[in-house]
């Protein structure tokens, strides 16, 4: 091993020691917060619900931004993993663990149903069956009376902090080390054109089926989650509009950009909790701003710049012992 290599892993493995430093702090800091009464319930609830959507825009995201596809459906996973996940605890009386995964393989099955015929289209078409989709998901649950139907269900609270915020990580970390495999740049080739990637033998519909799944496992993740934390599901919560609110939360963040999502998702969700007070307004606000946003950073916040960690000395060092 040449001393290059040494010294990038060294810089590898010193960026996850912080990182996991800095995700252990901030953990401890709110766990310790709520502990002691200084943050309540709501601002507990509104922090469960940013690690929720963090995992919703992330896995939109992968579809969206990284492997280019326009699909507007990622609420009618989200209600499959809630639903399924909620069966298996209440019905079933089974474990969080067995419901939650279960909730995420059947919205990872669904996605692949779903994938195979509809991401042979293209652009606005795709973008309409995935719609549709999504609400034949939400329309299904709606006449499920087994499931409460229109009136909801109930679902035992067994999530917390220390669920939620975990959970959130390990969705984030797999996402990131798929896109950064050699499945992820063969979706982004995808993106940038698909032609050419067919050209050198990439099968695009094989990845595009295969980011779709993905996105829609840790949708159906995001789901369970949302249920065994929030007492009561119904069909209504998860309607086109749910879709449209984790695409803006991408759009706003960054399309290519993991931590713009983290970013998007968590100025989306922390905005509509400040602004509850004011329910007639709370949409305009946050239009406004979007469109702010969107006129000086019409890329989104981060564009498709990641958030790193520099270590300028130790990597020069790197270089220079590389080099002699």
């Amino acid at each position: 091993m040449s001393n290059m290599e040494k010294y990038r892993n060294q810089l590898i493995n010193r960026k996850n020691i912080i990182v996991l430093f800095l995700l252990l702090a901030v953990y401890g800091v709110v766990q310790g917060l709520f502990n002691i009464g200084v943050l309540g319930n709501f601002y507990m609830m509104t922090l469960i619900l940013v690690c929720i959507y963090i995992i919703l825009a992330v896995s939109q995201n992968l579809i969206t931004g990284f492997t280019g596809q326009l699909a507007i459906g990622h609420a009618g996973f989200m209600a499959i993993g809630a639903y399924m996940s909620a069966f298996v605890t209440m019905k079933l009386e089974g474990h969080l663990v067995a419901g939650l995964i279960f909730g995420a393989l059947m919205a990872a099955l669904a996605g692949i149903m779903v994938g195979i015929p509809t991401l042979r289209l293209r652009g606005d078409y795709l973008a309409i069956a995935t719609l549709g989709l999504g609400e034949i998901v939400r329309i299904f649950f709606l006449n499920f009376n087994y499931m409460g139907g229109a009136t909801g269900f109930q679902v035992s609270k067994t999530i917390n902090w220390t669920w939620a915020f975990w959970l959130m990580v390990l969705s984030v970390v797999v996402i990131t080390n798929f896109i950064n495999s050699s499945h992820g740049r063969a979706c982004i080739s995808v993106r940038e054109n698909e032609i050419a990637a067919e050209a050198m033998g990439i099968n695009t519909t094989k990845y595009k089926v295969l980011a779709f799944t993905i996105g829609a496992m840790f949708a159906g993740l995001a789901g369970g989650i949302y249920a065994n934390y929030m007492y009561f599901i119904q069909p209504g919560t998860f309607s086109f509009l749910k879709s449209f609110e984790i695409l803006v939360m991408v759009v706003l963040g960054g399309l290519g950009s993991i931590t713009g999502s983290i970013l998007g998702a968590g100025i989306m969700t922390i905005g509509s909790a400040l602004l509850a007070d004011y329910p007639e307004m709370r949409m305009v606000i946050i239009a406004v701003l979007l469109i702010l946003i969107m006129v000086f950073r019409p890329n989104g916040i981060m564009g498709n710049k990641e958030f790193k960690l520099n270590f300028l000395d130790l990597k020069k060092k790197g270089e220079e012992n590389g080099t002699t």
